[in-house]
């Protein structure tokens, strides 16, 4: 169904286009960008040794269909970013099998035992997804950003190696 292609330069054009508004980057993306989403915020990402970027490719289509990354921590790696462009194709197990693949990914290629993410606590869609591939929340972990007069919450949720590879046998 999907598969996770390595990020290139040559791929900015098309996620800047998919990031319509402030909103929408700092859901994407979090306080880390600033709108407008431009190469050169891309570009330094990838120069980053301890961040990986990836397309999210439909097999079938044969077209790109978002975008993840994973960005390496001292302990732990941590997934964002993720974004499945056209609303319409969310719902459709797009995002869990993107997760899926990232942790395979990640916790294949690096060592470390676990996986985090931070979400936004009204974005119920992906908390449920998440929830669905075996993350946990932390409920240690909370943050705060504002934006159009409005607080915003994000939420961390954490999954041990040992939970994945239990979860996926």
């Amino acid at each position: 169904m999907i598969e996770l292609q390595i990020f290139k330069t040559e791929d900015a054009p098309e996620l800047i286009s998919k990031i319509k508004d402030k909103r929408a980057l700092l859901q994407f993306a979090g306080p880390a960008y600033h709108f407008p989403l431009t190469r050169e915020q891309l570009e330094n990402d990838l120069d980053n040794e301890n961040r990986f970027m990836f397309r999210i490719f439909d097999k079938t289509e044969q077209s790109a269909i978002g975008h993840a990354q994973i960005f390496l921590k001292e302990n732990t790696f941590l997934l964002g970013r993720i974004l499945i462009w056209d609303e319409n194709n969310r719902g459709k197990g797009y995002g869990k099998k993107t997760v899926l693949e990232l942790l395979q990914y990640g916790f294949n290629t690096f060592e470390r035992e676990t996986a985090e993410l931070n979400v936004y606590d009204w974005n119920t869609g992906a908390i449920e997804c998440y929830k669905k591939v075996g993350f946990e929340i932390d409920p240690d972990v909370m943050n705060q950003v504002s934006i159009d007069d409005e607080l915003w919450l994000s939420i961390n949720m954490k999954i041990s190696k040992s939970n994945f590879k239990s979860w996926k046998v």
